[in-house]
Order: structure tokens, then C-alpha cells, then sequence
């Protein structure tokens, strides 16, 4: 269907676009958050503790962090080290694509279920804005692969493979692991009726693997948290990070209780959907309308043309996380490998069956995509944020020519859908991560303020501030949290810098501590885009100012 020419090809185009975002710089909050944890680590070479700030931090286990640290141990403090542990992960996550695609069906479509997950968008954005889903989603399709070979063949290293995979993914983000990992799992045993397998020692080899691996984790939270009750932790003390992630995490997620409710929308996800999936939305909506109607026609009666791994699983983890009341759109990150795979297969079927009045439509809205694409790539160059050097320019191109090639060439309608969709998200990305998001970044304070403290050679331990206004990316890239001091410890010091708000500055007028220097950056949360920042000519009127005073 795809010669191997074409296809690494195109996996080529997607890592160099993966490889261009490595070298941004890291997106406020959770990023550079998460850097910084992990930077900590590092520097007190305290690899038990989690804190963000000055607080304990009881959310999200520890796994992300440590691999984090552990780049930064290898690499140096560098944003990209940061992103390294991330886009490993991803790749595993697409390795494992191929091999659950080629389980359930065939080469084919586990080659093109892999194209498909890397291009997908929320992917390609997670691998430049790398939180803890990066690793939860390579590592929990990697334990499904693993242990639906084991369903099939009943191989004991499948299994302890797929126990060590939960493991990781468990000790990344806790319970919702074991959720994305069980449900399509317990689909396929109920499709496949081949329950059996679970009567087996290899089940309680599979336990003891999983514990194991889950123990490093479990021992940290018992040293931060089980052995000191005296911590608070959103207000509430004598935590216990056994029960926390045991039983409590994923409670707080679906009712919002310590962590705060933003979204009651039941159909969040529906919606997210329409763009995380991007460029392969619709085909995805069609797969998995033609999988359903397939399957109950023929009532569940088992057909090696479909699978209940990817149908089930979807509907179900769908039907779960809609009903939490804290609702994020890279939450959907885990499902993307069971759409990858659900779509893969369904674009070889009707390939198979020789459907081209469906796959001429296809290529025909396949073509809308990209020429949408088109035009918010010029949009974004041209008027968003114009590029000064015309000579940067030239990579674009020459994929522009590239794409228009293969638009134009004959050959078979699948090929070209393909072909043309992968283009799409290659040449969004492209612009984003090399053009746009440096650009965007460009409008955020802490990080813009890093660089004025480095050009001026302020000490990075004389900087300040009198707020609990997090500083994540000028604490990462100053390689120190910046401390808070109160207005009156601040009348005892001398010759220190302030990073400060208008507020701030107010506050510091009002108290009578006076300054001699300042220097001002622009600031917007760059991670809540709105209309009057992307119009140039709105833009001065949504941007705020981060400064940065000396105190003499």
C-alpha cells in the first residue's frame, strides 16, 4: 500500500519536525513547572521529595520527574534535555502501534497506524510541550501491545513486558493508567473470549513485575509523606501517599475536590477531539461509526477484520473521563494510540474492498485540510508574526514544492490520502515549531527576563519577589527558584533584585522601598491564545509587564 521509500520518508519529515521543537523554549505552566521539579532533584540531589515551590507536591507520582532528572544528569540544565525522556517515550509509544496494529491485523496497518499517531497533533504538540502524558501514553500502549501479544500467545515475556510497561505508566500519572491499560484489554478478552489466559501463574509472575516496578515510587511517597504527617498538602494534613495513590487521586480528578473544577461540559472531549486529532479527525469519525455498525450488525460475533480493543476502549475511557469535573484537552493524549490503530485499519479496509467512491471523498476533504493548512501557515508568517529573514523562508519552500509534487502525481487514491494528510501536519508543525512558538515565547515574562538577567550579569541569588506568583521559566533558565521575601524582610536587604508585576512595583511604591534600576519584558499567557494577541494590531492592548528592579 506505502513502499518503505515513502514511509521513512515521511516518519523523517515528522522526527526533524519533532527535532526542531527540542530546542524551544519551555512553555509556562506545566513544562517549565515540571523542569524545574526536576531541576531541584538535581541540585539537592534529593530524588524522593517532590515539591513545587515551597509546598509538597502530591499529584502526579514521581516517574516523569526521575527521567527527567536523569537527562539533566546525563545532558546538563537544558530545556531540551528536558525533552528528551518525552520524545523517547513517544517514539516507544509509536514502536508499539506498529506491533499492536501488526497483532490485531496485519504490517500494513500497524506501519500506518504509527505514521498516524506521531502526526496526530496533540502528539506532535506534546513532544514540544512535555508534561507527564508523554510518558503515561508510550508506556500504557506499550503494556497494551505487550499484553494483548500475551492474550494471543501466552508467552510469559509478554506478560512481564506488559506488567513493567503498566508499571512505568502507573508511576507516571497513577490510576488512570491502569484505566486506559485495563479497559481495552478486558474489551478484547470479552470479544475474543479468551479468558482462560488469566488462569495462569504467569498472571501473579506478571503482579510481582508490576509491584516492583511500582515500588521506587511507592518507597518516595512513603519517606515524603507516610513518615512526616505533619505535612499540609491543600489543606489538609496526615497525608498518606500510599492511600493518596491508591485511592484518592483519581477521586479528586473526577469530582475536582482539591484541585478545582473547570469544566462540567459532559462533551469537552467531543469536541477536543475535532482538532487533538488533527489532520486524521475525520477519518477517525468514520472509522469508528463504520466499526460500530459493523460490529453490532454481525452481533458481536468475532471477525479477525475488527477488533473491540480500539472500539471498547475509546468508548468506555471516553464515557469515564467525561464525567470528570477537571477536564485539560492533552488529557485525550491517551487514546490517541487506540485512534491511531482504529484508523489505520479502516483506511486498509476500504482500500482492500475497493471502495473509491469513499476514498475519492476522502482525498478530496484530506485536500481541504491541507489547503487550510496552507493558509494558516501563510497567515502565521505573513501577518501573525512576520518572519524579518526572507532566507528563512526557504526551508518552507521547498516542502510547499515537495507537497505540491505528490498532490499531482498520479497514483493510487489511498497512497494519496496518506500522503497528503501526513504532509498537513508536517508543514503546520514545521511553521509552529520553528517559527511561531519561538516568536510566541518571545511573550513570555520569565523567560524573556532570563535573558536580560543573563546580557546584564545580575546574580541569579539576589533576585526576589514579594508575591507567590509562580516563576517557572525564569526559575529554570536562571537554573534557581527565585525566593520570596516579605515587604518588611525586603527594607533589610541591599543591593538585591525584585521580579516584579505592576502590582508588585505599587506595592513596593506604597512601603517606601524605592529603586534605581529597571528592566521591563513583555508578558501573556502564551498557553491561553486569544484573538486580540494573534492580531498584531490588538496585541500591545492584551500585554502585560514583568519587571525586574534593583533595590539599592
Amino acid at each position: 500500500m506505502i513502499s518503505n521509500t515513502r514511509y521513512w520518508i515521511l516518519l523523517l519529515l515528522i522526527t526533524l519536525v519533532y527535532a526542531a521543537g527540542m530546542f524551544v523554549t519551555l512553555f509556562e505552566n506545566d513544562s517549565a513547572q515540571f523542569a524545574v521539579m526536576a531541576m531541584r532533584m538535581v541540585q539537592e540531589n534529593d530524588f524522593f521529595s517532590l515539591f513545587k515551590g515551597p509546598e509538597a507536591y502530591l499529584d502526579k507520582p514521581h516517574m516523569h520527574y526521575w527521567l527527567a532528572a536523569i537527562s539533566f544528569k546525563i545532558f546538563g540544565l537544558y530545556d531540551w534535555a528536558y525533552r528528551i525522556p518525552g520524545i523517547l517515550a513517544t517514539f516507544v509509544g509509536a514502536y508499539s502501534c506498529f506491533g499492536l496494529g501488526k497483532l490485531l491485523y496485519n504490517t500494513q496497518v500497524g506501519k500506518l497506524s504509527a505514521l498516524i499517531f506521531m502526526t496526530a497533533q496533540t502528539i506532535v504538540l506534546s513532544v514540544i510541550d512535555v508534561r507527564t502524558d508523554a510518558v503515561l501514553t508510550g508506556f500504557s500502549v506499550f503494556a497494551i501491545w505487550q499484553l494483548a501479544s500475551y492474550i494471543e500467545n501466552g508467552r510469559l515475556k509478554n506478560i512481564v513486558l506488559g506488567a513493567f510497561g503498566a508499571g512505568i505508566a502507573f508511576s507516571t500519572k497513577g490510576q488512570i493508567a491502569l484505566l486506559v491499560i485495563g479497559l481495552p484489554l478486558l474489551c478484547h478478552l470479552a470479544y475474543t473470549r479468551k479468558w482462560k489466559v488469566l488462569i495462569s501463574w504467569k498472571v501473579f509472575v506478571a503482579l510481582l513485575t508490576f509491584t516492583v516496578t511500582i515500588a521506587p515510587m511507592l518507597y518516595a511517597y512513603y519517606l515524603q509523606f507516610d513518615m512526616h504527617p505533619e505535612l499540609v498538602v491543600r489543606g489538609k494534613g496526615n497525608r498518606s501517599g500510599f492511600r493518596f495513590i491508591f485511592w484518592e487521586q483519581s477521586f479528586e480528578r473526577l469530582s475536582g475536590e482539591g484541585i478545582g473544577k473547570n469544566s462540567s461540559d459532559y462533551f469537552f472531549f467531543f469536541h477536543t477531539f475535532l482538532w487533538v486529532f488533527l489532520p486524521w479527525t475525520v477519518i477517525a469519525i468514520l472509522g469508528y461509526w463504520s466499526g460500530i455498525r459493523t460490529l453490532f450488525k454481525q452481533r458481536f460475533i468475532l471477525n479477525p477484520k475488527y477488533d473491540f480493543l480500539t472500539l471498547g476502549g475509546i468508548g468506555f475511557i471516553f464515557l469515564i473521563i467525561s464525567f470528570a469535573q477537571f477536564k485539560l484537552p492533552h488529557y485525550l493524549n491517551i487514546v490517541i494510540p487506540l485512534f491511531a490503530l482504529l484508523t489505520s485499519s479502516y483506511l486498509v479496509r476500504i482500500n482492500q474492498s475497493n471502495k473509491l467512491k469513499t476514498l475519492k471523498i476522502l482525498l478530496g476533504i484530506q485536500y481541504f485540510i491541507l489547503s487550510l493548512v496552507f493558509i494558516a501557515s501563510v497567515f502565521i508568517c505573513f501577518y501573525v508574526f512576520k518572519e524579518a529573514k526572507p532566507i528563512s523562508y526557504i526551508w518552507i519552500v521547498i516542502l510547499l514544492l515537495l507537497i505540491v509534487y505528490y498532490c499531482f502525481k498520479k497514483e493510487d487514491y489511498v497512497l494519496r490520502i496518506i500522503t497528503v494528510t501526513v504532509f498537513s501536519s508536517v508543514l503546520l508543525n514545521a511553521v509552529l515549531n520553528s517559527h511561531f512558538y519561538p516568536s510566541l515565547l518571545e511573550y513570555q515574562g520569565g523567560s524573556a527576563m532570563s535573558k536580560v538577567v543573563s546580557k546584564e550579569g545580575i546574580a541569579i541569588n539576589n533576585i526576589y519577589k514579594i508575591n507567590s506568583r509562580h516563576s517557572w521559566a525564569l526559575d529554570f533558565y536562571n537554573r534557581r527558584p527565585v525566593a520570596i521575601r516579605s515587604l518588611d524582610e525586603l527594607k533589610q536587604l541591599k543591593d538585591i533584585w525584585i521580579y516584579a508585576t505592576d502590582k508588585d512595583l505599587n506595592a513596593l511604591k506604597t512601603s517606601g522601598i524605592d529603586w534605581d534600576k529597571q528592566h521591563t519584558v513583555d508578558q501573556f499567557r502564551i498557553t491561553r491564545l486569544q484573538g486580540r494577541f494573534i492580531n498584531p494590531k490588538s496585541r500591545n492592548k492584551v500585554l502585560n509587564k514583568m519587571h525586574l528592579v534593583h533595590i539599592y
